[in-house]
């Protein structure tokens, strides 16, 4: 079982995915550095300068007039938090458009070297079996007569 294990960890697939997940980590960390400093600024602007990814709406509890959406669930409110949750989908929906980008790229080159390699090997074939067979015949008329 120990070298069933081995085999599997040393297969290049698993290390491909330790390696995606570790940049994927780092990238979630920069695309919600996107969205909460640049994007939801935006947005704030566009919105009369409120805090976007704060919102939210008591739903049971008090929460203090005015209060941030992390000290209204300090003091024990329950929250819907809507700006956070526009947040999350705003990060998926960046998150998603540029893995499509990663995608569609090494698609785009994994196509490129299909097409060249599938180039060289429909390089002009020289004459069938049937073209050089009528070509010694017509030789063997031709001495004949």
């Amino acid at each position: 079982m120990i070298q069933e294990f081995k085999d599997f960890i040393a297969r290049g697939n698993v290390m491909d995915m330790a390696v995606g997940i570790i940049i994927g980590a780092a990238f979630t960390a920069i695309v919600t550095s996107l969205v909460g400093d640049l994007i939801n600024p935006i947005i704030g602007i566009i919105t009369g300068g409120t805090d976007f990814s704060s919102k939210y709406v008591v739903l049971s509890g008090t929460a203090p007039e005015g209060a941030g959406l992390q000290a209204a669930r300090d003091a024990g409110a329950n929250v819907f938090a809507y700006g956070a949750f526009l947040s999350a989908v705003i990060n998926f929906l960046i998150i998603a458009f540029v893995v499509f980008l990663l995608v569609k790229g090494v698609n785009r080159i994994k196509d490129a070297t299909t097409a060249k390699k599938e180039a060289v090997e429909e390089a002009p074939a020289g004459p069938t079996q049937e073209e050089l067979l009528a070509q010694i015949r017509d030789l063997l008329a031709t001495r004949a007569a």
